[in-house]
This record gives C-alpha cells, sequence and structure tokens, in this order.
C-alpha cells in the first residue's frame, strides 16, 4: 500500500494522456520529452482559444439582444 503519491501533476496529466492514447510502453517509461510537451501546450492552447471565442460570441450576442 503506498501512502503518498510522489508524482508530480505534470507526470500525472502525462499518465493520463498516455494511457487514453494508448501509446506504446517504451514512450511512456521514460521522461516526458519534447514532442508531448509541444503537443501538450498545443492542445491547451488551441483549448484555450476555443474558451475564448465562445466567450466573445456569447458577450456579442447578449449586447446585441439576440
Amino acid at each position: 500500500m503506498r501512502l503518498f503519491n510522489r508524482k508530480n501533476q505534470l507526470q500525472r496529466m502525462l499518465e493520463t494522456v498516455n494511457d487514453s492514447l494508448d501509446v506504446p510502453s517504451t514512450l511512456k517509461s521514460g521522461p516526458p520529452g519534447k514532442a508531448v510537451k509541444a503537443g501538450l501546450i498545443a492542445a491547451g492552447s488551441f483549448a484555450g482559444l476555443t474558451a475564448g471565442s465562445a466567450g466573445i460570441s456569447s458577450l456579442r450576442r447578449k449586447r446585441e439582444g439576440a
């Protein structure tokens, strides 16, 4: 039984992403590479842009009264 989870937040997130994408075990065992980090940054940026766009659209609709 493990009392403490010694993984940091990035390691837990990468483990979740690797499990959901079914990444081969050779990539799971090593430290996160630059490609993985770049992919996570790109995905986060895309999610942020999408949320920002939706927020702006919502504000425009409220202002126009539609």
